[in-house]
């Protein structure tokens, strides 16, 4: 109960404090946004058309991987599709997906990062628990059955484990999570002109009242996830340092719990965000009325009121932050504007390089007389190009490369992956805002001049659009450079300027009327600024390096508005398939139920299959799994903790595996229960009863570790009697019990002759069918051996539950019970003589 408390009062508590902060800066934020549209505002114009839903109709990627399930430590084959929500979603079988059931699992991946490498989890695992760390060289809690793991890492929520069979595919794969977890970090809508601006002010101010300055790596999803996030950012580490030290068990049973419990704690926190957040927006809202018609009808008082007050608080921070400009900022502002633009640059350049190849695939094809079925098929491939993950990544993977080493501790800034998402964003932006124009440009020289000369048409649409993204790119990069410069360079002047500057505020209060108090808040009037003092120096940095032509940039004098009217006259999304009767891309079915109720038309896809080398038609990797020679199977010593995968076999597999939602589960993963079961002697029965004593002592389990015993519950059960010859001592018990282990020992030697009679039968299977499909991929937790694993088809109706133990069944069936050790989630017999106590 004391961990729900903790976790339901923190989350209240940050709740309650940034709702105050927000519903004041939700009344600046519509005062900015109503005198923009009174006033209105000289942005650059974009050369570039811009498509309002470019993914309408589509979706990314679709295909077979492998998943590790957590409940039985099994890997089973799954069905992925990537819809344009960019969520991904797991079905049992491309079957279950085709026929509109609903997917096993569905991830949102804001927050998460996208791993390859077993070695680079590890890392993060050990960091989360930081008193519990792997030797060097230990195996992790999971073995990956193939050389090539996907993992997907948070660090609240649960963790999700894939792997693939070939590096090609992994490859793939990775770009299309990472392109999820890019699109799904990207959550604010910058079409809430209010809200947004409103939310982004609201969370950093209350970061900076915890003393937390600078930019915040996990600024990632929609608001209820991002308030989760801070909420955790604090609960967190509280919880670990109470929880942690009374962990039990092996080190990867401790990371394993704790994983759990942070998992629970976060899903906990997000629902009761997402409860208050709806409630703080709909409060918003209902004011917005009234507070915009003030705004409209006192606009001008407002505006003098407070030019009036921040020339005040101009007159009394300008001197220090004048200080502060020479001596720490204006020596690095150069430095951090070439570490910013260098990659950026190279990734915007890669972006053309790209599409320009791609535009002299489509000139080719109009050379070598491909037909308008051949155009309208590369149209399509081209129309997509900017949401195709892999033909994206050499671009986003030259903005990787940005690197603020030596600037970060200085500048509060964590890391530059805020920056890398950002410049991210903006590449795929505008490679589809070139390709949507040059797809309006070729549709308008098609209509006017008909397909005669097909390959000048081209060439002219070509050289117009790549002058226009030329123009566009420099506009975008240098607004990009200029915000990337004050979210590095503000935060550090304000925690400067702060101790000093803040108790001073509060007496310019006085000089705002009370009526316009809600829209003048004198923290941001200060905060404006300084942000002033500094642009100055910013922009003519940007500037310096767009006169001197570094990274093709424009000069601002260069100005092509209007240069193309006939643009604003083009129609909406040419559909090329449809105009010259091209094949439609090989896609996934858009639902579609069983009796037809839904709708049946293909959905496209972006990301085309993998095609394997040496594997015929019609196997593709990504739709199949490869033969059944290359995934191992647990090993014979494996073979602990079969009997609970059995069990659990025996009910639904397939169900994800739930942190515990209960105080009383979190308390079983802290404090483990071992269970006997003792017979007493008609004698002395009478004198017991239920009863829970504290005590204190050790008792030494079966890994050899020690123990700490709290409490011992006696439990009296009425059991029917008996004849002579069933009744036994505890001694002869143990005996039976280590005579039944030793028998099961003996039937799992011949179990596994026989698994490897039928291993062989099924290679030479194989090499008759030349391919078989695999279910599932059973593996033991911890690194052990890997033998090969008999054929199972995708639909196979029985579970996944491996080859069953003839004797552990007999022992599960017979009338007496062994002694079991259930901490730590095994399933062990123990010996009545090193068993000290019973624990609850």
């Amino acid at each position: 109960m004391l961990l729900r408390y903790s976790s339901s009062a923190r989350t209240r508590a940050v709740m309650k404090d940034f709702g105050d902060v927000y519903q004041q800066q939700y009344a600046v934020a519509l005062f900015n946004s109503v005198r923009f549209d009174i006033e209105g505002g000289g942005r650059p114009q974009s050369q570039l058309l811009h498509r309002k839903d470019p993914l309408s109709g589509r979706s990314i990627f679709s295909g077979g991987l492998f998943q590790y399930l957590e409940e039985n430590h099994k890997w089973r084959n799954r069905f992925v599709s990537v819809p344009n929500t960019y969520t991904i979603n797991l079905y049992e079988s491309k079957t279950a997906h085709e026929r509109g059931l609903q997917p096993k699992v569905t991830i949102d991946c804001a927050g998460y990062k996208a791993l390859t490498s077993m070695e680079e989890y590890v890392e993060l695992i050990d960091a989360s628990l930081p008193d519990v760390k792997a030797k060097v060289g230990s195996n992790p809690f999971i073995n990956c059955v193939t050389p090539f793991p996907l993992i997907l890492w948070h660090p609240y929520a649960r963790h999700h484990y894939f792997c693939v069979m070939t590096e090609k595919e992994q490859k793939k794969w990775h770009a299309v999570l990472q392109d999820c977890v890019r699109h799904q970090n990207n959550g604010l809508s910058e079409e809430s002109i209010v809200q947004t601006p409103a939310f982004t002010d609201a969370i950093r101010r209350h970061r900076q009242a915890q003393g937390h300055y600078g930019t915040w790596d996990m600024m990632c999803g929609e608001p209820p996830q991002i308030l989760a996030n801070l909420v955790m950012e604090t609960l967190h580490p509280e919880l670990r340092n109470a929880i942690g030290p009374r962990l039990k068990g092996k080190m990867q049973q401790k990371q394993r719990n704790w994983m759990l419990i942070s998992d629970a704690v976060y899903r906990q926190v997000l629902s009761q965000t997402s409860g208050h957040y709806r409630a703080l927006i709909e409060d918003c809202e209902i004011k917005k009325g009234p507070l915009d018609a003030r705004l409209r009808t006192d606009m001008d008082q407002i505006i003098s009121s407070k030019q009036h007050v921040s020339s005040k608080i101009r007159a009394l921070v300008l001197p220090k932050v004048e200080q502060l400009l020479q001596t720490s900022i204006q020596p690095y502002i150069s430095s951090i504007l070439e570490a910013l633009m260098e990659p950026t640059s190279r990734g915007f350049a890669e972006v053309r390089d790209i599409f320009f190849k791609e535009l002299v695939e489509v000139s080719k094809n109009s050379l070598n007389g491909g037909g308008k079925e051949k155009l309208g098929e590369h149209m399509e491939r081209l129309s997509m190009l900017a949401f195709h993950p892999v033909k994206m990544q050499s671009c986003y993977e030259k903005v990787e490369q940005l690197n603020l080493e030596g600037l970060q501790q200085r500048f509060c800034v964590t890391s530059p992956s805020v920056f890398i998402g950002r410049a991210q964003i903006l590449m795929r932006e505008q490679m589809d805002n070139a390709v949507y124009t040059f797809e309006q440009l070729l549709n308008q020289s098609l209509e006017s001049k008909g397909q005669d000369d097909m390959c000048k048409n081209i060439q002219r649409c070509q050289d117009r659009v790549l002058k226009k993204y030329d123009y566009d790119s420099s506009t975008v990069r240098k607004k990009f450079f200029r915000e990337a410069l004050l979210q590095i360079i503000i935060p550090y002047m304000l925690q400067q300027l702060s101790p000093s500057c803040s108790p001073e505020l509060p007496r310019f209060k006085e000089l705002i009327f009370e009526d316009f108090s809600q829209f003048l808040l004198v923290e941001n009037m200060f905060e404006e600024v300084v942000l002033q003092s500094v642009s100055t120096d910013i922009m003519m940095a940007v500037k310096e390096a767009a006169v001197q032509r570094r990274h093709n940039l424009y000069r601002d004098s260069i100005i092509l508005s209007n240069s193309d009217p006939s643009l604003l006259a083009l129609g909406e999304q040419v559909d090329w398939a449809a105009k010259f009767g091209g094949d439609e891309p090989e896609g996934s079915l858009d639902g579609g139920g069983v009796d037809g109720r839904a709708s049946e038309k293909r959905r496209k896809q972006v990301v085309s299959m993998i095609q394997l080398d040496g594997v015929p038609l019609p196997y593709e990797s990504c739709m199949e799994v490869p033969g059944v020679e290359i995934i191992p199977e647990e090993g014979p010593e494996t073979s602990k903790g079969k009997e609970d995968d059995r069990r659990e076999d025996d009910g639904d597999l397939d169900s994800p595996l739930k942190s515990p939602d209960k105080v009383g589960e979190i308390r079983g993963l802290i404090n483990p229960v071992v269970e006997m079961v003792v017979p007493k002697s008609e004698e002395s029965q009478s004198d017991k009863t239920n009863d829970t004593k504290p005590v204190s002592g050790t008792i030494t389990m079966e890994d050899g570790m020690q123990e700490d015993v709290t409490h011992v519950t006696t439990t009296v059960e009425d059991a029917p009697k008996k004849t002579t010859q069933h009744k036994t001592s505890s001694q002869t018990m143990v005996q039976q019990l280590l005579g039944s282990k030793k028998q099961e020992a003996g039937e799992e030697q011949q179990e596994a002759a026989v698994e490897d009679d039928t291993i062989q039968e099924v290679e030479v299977a194989v090499q008759e069918k030349q391919i078989q499909r695999i279910s599932d991929v059973p593996t033991e937790e911890l690194g052990s051996p890997k033998p090969k694993l008999p054929v199972a088809t995708e639909d196979s109706s029985h579970g996944d539950s491996g080859f069953q133990s003839q004797a552990s069944e007999e022992l599960d069936g017979g009338e007496l019970q062994p002694i079991r050790n259930t901490l730590n989630g095994e399933n062990n017999v123990i010996s009545v003589e090193d068993l000290q106590v019973d624990l609850v």
